[in-house]
């Protein structure tokens, strides 16, 4: 019953985020917000909304360890497997501006998590407030160089075509979506906790592999049919804006709301997170492309740490 019951929590995750990212754009357009704020910020959040949810529900249920290796999880299976698996498909420019700028700060975002949490395995409130700063400041930056390149005319990403819904129907996407992601969250916690302990496995561990997975699949789809289409700058930017969010927004809310403990393991997989970011940044900076060769040994890289963190 309770893989039923987590496989159910991931769909309502998933398809949650849907109904809030389709509910919340539509009222957006009604208000007559620009088209690519929509994406820096609702859609940013709505591929985010399973992480938050998951981490946020295992920071008050006191699953502090399903919280936090629920973001490292994800980031790494964002950075490794999303970005490997488009760039085995077709292989990947990468945007200059965006490889020294946001890729970095997300760099130095799993930096400054490290040190907050690398010594006394302990992240107070805050800290957390710390890492909202840093979300403060990066999304104002980012909102500020979108709306100057859109007034220069040098913003040359197409207009999404977005559903205009009508007013009610919107705000009840909205609920119902957010309703869908808050279930999800808690079935998803509750069981993968239930199936951990069944086996004896450690929640660090479930939240490193299945729950990160399962909370990753929004970013995994949407990345990967980006890529097929050829619009890899919108798979690289959906990858890195989610880590970002995950650091600097789901795991800084989680310990503002519930300050929390950190298994001592965590800290290597914050090691491996930033390593596995370094790597890739150089082999990207090397041509600025990730071509096929380089997207199979980041994937190789994913598997042979699961298989690291499954023996340890």
């Amino acid at each position: 019953m309770a893989y039923i019951l987590l496989i159910l929590g991931f769909v309502l995750l998933v398809k949650g985020a849907d109904f809030f990212v389709e509910g919340s754009s539509s009222v957006a357009k009604l208000l007559r917000i620009p088209t690519i704020i929509i994406g820096l910020t609702i859609v940013a959040f709505g591929t985010s909304a399973p992480e938050l949810a998951v981490s946020i529900s295992a920071s008050l249920s006191g699953s502090n360890d399903i919280a936090v290796g629920n973001v490292i999880g994800s980031n790494i299976f964002n950075l490794m497997m999303v970005l490997g698996l488009c760039s085995l498909l077709a292989p990947m420019p990468m945007d200059k501006k965006i490889l020294n700028g946001d890729y970095l700060y997300a760099i130095l975002a799993a930096v400054v998590m490290l040190l907050l949490f690398g010594f006394d395995h302990d992240l107070s409130r805050l800290d957390g407030i710390i890492l909202l700063i840093m979300f403060a400041y990066f999304m104002e930056k980012t909102v500020r160089s979108a709306l100057k390149d859109r007034a220069a005319g040098t913003d040359d990403d197409d207009e999404e075509e977005i559903k205009v819904l009508s007013p009610l129907l919107s705000v009840v996407y909205i609920i119902g979506g957010m309703a869908a992601i808050v279930i999800g969250g808690n079935l998803v916690v509750d069981n993968a906790s239930l199936i951990a302990a069944s086996f004896g496995l450690s929640e660090t561990l479930i939240g490193l592999t299945v729950v990160a997975f399962g909370t990753s699949l929004p970013e995994l789809v949407t990345s990967m049919v980006a890529s097929k289409k050829g619009e890899n700058g919108l798979a690289l930017g959906n990858v890195i804006g989610s880590n970002l969010f995950n650091i600097l927004f789901v795991l800084a809310t989680s310990t503002t709301i519930s300050p929390m403990k950190v298994d001592v393991l965590s800290t290597f997989d914050a090691i491996f997170l930033i390593a596995a970011s370094a790597l890739t940044w150089l082999m990207a900076k090397k041509d600025y492309q990730i071509g096929r060769m380089r997207g199979a040994i980041m994937v190789a890289l994913y598997l042979a740490y699961t298989v690291y963190i499954i023996m340890r």
